[in-house]
């Protein structure tokens, strides 16, 4: 059997803001705290896999020099581009165009901002990349450091669930971790929900 984990990464310094893959903020000493409560001392994880954004690849190389595991950075696993929202706050969204986040929020496979990255293409880029780690690693315990766009896609592919309804239903936290679990190699993944 072939174990992903996703974890989304902490609290970035700067508050609240669109964050796709062209803001690179790091994790405030909040984030830091999220991060390192969310992962058990004792974990069975082979490898780690993460975004190339610093919010999360610093802590994935932390995480791997703690357990003494390899880790490796894949682009494919970078957070979606909210073209001319990168880096706003929803005040400053809303200022210039009052409606804007509730067409965005009714509707976000139609409603992206101006320049953003398609959600399909998204959802695409991140499951082809997932279906490469769970063909190269069969029989592995994988940990992926990403985003909550990254989880949410995942998520949608595995479940079969609409990119409409992932995206304006399911609200992924800081630090909160998706398991799948994939059977057999070539097998459909299926969540993982565990107690802890």
């Amino acid at each position: 059997m072939t174990q992903i984990d996703v974890i989304r990464h902490g609290e970035p310094v700067g508050g609240r803001r669109y964050r796709g893959h062209g803001v690179n903020d790091p994790l405030t000493d909040t984030g830091w705290q999220q991060m390192w409560a969310s992962v058990p001392d004792a974990s069975s994880w082979d490898l780690i896999i993460s975004s190339p954004l610093s919010r999360c690849s610093e802590f994935a190389k932390a995480l791997a020099e703690r357990q003494q595991i390899e880790y490796e950075i894949i682009d494919a696993m970078k957070e979606i581009g909210f073209g001319e929202w990168e880096g706003k706050t929803p005040e400053e969204i809303v200022a210039a165009d009052a409606e804007a986040l509730e067409r965005f929020s009714a509707d976000p496979v139609h409603n992206r901002p101006k320049g953003a990255e398609s959600l399909e293409s998204f959802s695409t880029r991140v499951w082809n990349a997932y279906q490469e780690i769970a063909d190269r690693h069969q029989g592995r315990h994988i940990l992926i450091v990403a985003h909550a766009g990254v989880a949410r896609a995942i998520i949608a592919n595995v479940l079969r669930m609409s990119l409409d309804d992932v995206y304006s239903r399911l609200r992924v936290e800081y630090g909160a971790v998706v398991s799948t679990l994939i059977e057999k190699p070539g097998g459909p993944a299926k969540l993982l929900l565990e107690q802890k």
